[in-house]
């Protein structure tokens, strides 16, 4: 088999909708050679339906990253639909979120029972997720890829959301660091916005999104998907060995404009 992930095994998370990152990474790593599955939460059966509308249908793990039982039993979930000593080759990191009273232009006034929440599933998660696979993930290296969003500047409503992905920045760099030795390399993606269901639930979205209408100087589609997600494909390859602790930009230019 050809392509750039040809006989690799992926987990991808976060995938809800045909919209997501996730989604067009599942689809763009099963077009590459790639054998994945998939996790979900809470709705279970809508993501299993969306695993179906994939060029392969993929298994769906139940993983919820607040829950102990969930992170201590995903490399055996894992193992079960991929095979014992196989390994995994890749991780995508396709989950966040925050309470609605942590975004919406309410930053001042946050309780930090929703600021804990924003962090622990947006940042902290990448770090549980990655250790939870840890034993798949060392048997041949491997390479984990965070979907993030710019948090070099405060955004528009994006509130504490945007301090949690600041967070995921640091830790994926941290965990770059104490992974490098075991050959896991650990980057993300900065990709700019479409209208995915999770962007529907952030208040202002319409205002974010004017900033990419305006400013990307190689243009932006809001509705595609696709360029960010062929940046997590090629950080998983083998074509990036050497990159880990990186922010790659994927966003039509936006986060190098100035006025």
């Amino acid at each position: 088999m050809s392509g750039l992930l040809a006989g690799k095994r992926v987990l991808v998370t976060g995938v809800l909708t045909e919209s997501s990152f996730a989604f067009h990474a599942a689809r763009l790593a099963q077009e590459e050679g790639a054998e994945v599955v998939l996790t979900g939460f809470g709705r279970l059966s809508l993501v299993q339906r969306i695993a179906k509308r994939l060029p392969k249908p993929a298994p769906v793990i139940e993983l919820d990253v607040q829950n102990r039982e969930h992170l201590d039993g995903l490399a055996d979930a894992v193992t079960e639909h991929l095979g014992e000593g196989v390994g995994l080759d890749g991780l995508v990191h396709s989950i966040a979120f925050a309470p609605q009273d942590a975004l919406g232009g309410n930053f001042l006034h946050t309780e930090w029972e929703s600021v804990a929440t924003a962090v622990e599933v947006s940042a902290y998660s990448l770090k549980s997720v990655t250790m939870a696979l840890l034993p798949l993930l060392e048997q041949r290296g491997g390479s984990v890829v965070g979907m993030d969003f710019d948090a070099q500047v405060a955004w528009p409503k994006y509130d504490w959301m945007g301090v949690s992905k600041a967070a995921l920045e640091a830790t994926s760099r941290y965990l770059a660091r104490d992974l490098g030795p075991k050959n896991i390399r650990v980057n993300l993606i900065s990709a700019g916005p479409v209208k995915s269901m999770a962007a529907k639930s952030i208040p202002g979205f319409e205002e974010l999104a004017d900033v990419w209408n305006n400013r990307a100087p190689i243009g932006w589609d809001l509705a595609d998907p696709e360029p960010g997600a062929r940046g997590v494909v090629a950080l998983l390859s083998d074509w990036f060995p050497k990159t880990t602790g990186e922010i790659v930009h994927v966003d039509g230019g936006v986060h190098m404009m100035g006025a």
